[in-house]
């Protein structure tokens, strides 16, 4: 019998540890855009981060955010200015720099980090209050405009929805460039970049990137989410 308690109590101690261990793996507070619209309201007087480039923030970007870009060499310099005490929430185009800042400001001591999962994009597909913005837009094609580019009955077009900050949407562009010259005879590449052309993006529920999408004959033949190589796309074109 007393074998019997002192297992129920290593038992128990273990499933006591697994809990705690659990629960120190938690750095973060991951949101959905409507999820994450709401804590601000909650949290009025929360900071807010968007951690893209300058060159985005310019164009739009939540009411009252202040912008810390990730990608800056001083990036933890600025977060260090801030009250880790208090809660601070982060964000950015779709979420893989948000992600990594909130990782690394637990690890700097921040308490309450909440992050939007999916970022700016899903806050857009989610129809959540428009952002502000702060500069003169880059005229934006129309869905007119781009049925227009991908009515080709000769050719076959294949779209790529990028931004200049993903980095496999980088990875993706020399050998799309690529194919776009040495399969000119049948292929015709169209790069539209997703912070240019949000309104184009919502109505075609791009809200990750990179995307691409193949048009034949007018019609949507085949897309991809994420990164691709350049044989898995050529397969498609064949």
């Amino acid at each position: 019998m007393i074998k019997y308690f002192q297992s129920l109590i290593v038992v128990f101690i273990i499933l006591f540890s697994s809990c705690n261990n659990l629960q120190s793996q938690k750095t973060f507070i991951s949101l959905s855009a409507k999820a994450f619209a709401e804590k601000v309201k909650q949290l009025p007087n929360a900071v807010i981060i968007d951690v893209r480039t300058p060159q985005e923030f310019s164009k739009d970007h939540l009411i009252n955010s202040k912008n810390i870009d990730w990608n800056e060499n001083n990036f933890e310099t600025e977060i260090e200015k801030l009250d880790k005490s208090k809660p601070v929430f982060v964000y950015c185009l779709s979420g893989g720099r948000s992600t990594a800042a909130a990782e690394l400001m637990h690890k700097k001591g921040f308490k309450e980090i909440y992050e939007m999962d999916g970022g700016i994009m899903k806050w857009r597909a989610a129809n959540l209050p428009e952002t502000t913005n702060t500069a003169t837009q880059t005229a934006a094609l129309t869905k007119a405009q781009f049925n227009a580019l991908t009515n080709n009955k000769n050719k076959m077009v294949l779209v790529d929805f990028y931004a200049d900050w993903c980095g496999p949407c980088k990875k993706m562009e020399p050998y799309l460039k690529e194919i776009a010259t040495t399969m000119a005879d049948k292929v015709v590449l169209v790069r539209i970049n997703a912070d240019d052309n949000q309104e184009l993006c919502k109505e075609l529920n791009i809200d990750a990137l990179p995307v691409l999408h193949l048009y034949k004959n007018n019609s949507l033949a085949w897309k991809n989410l994420g990164y691709i190589s350049k044989e898995d796309v050529l397969k498609k074109l064949e």
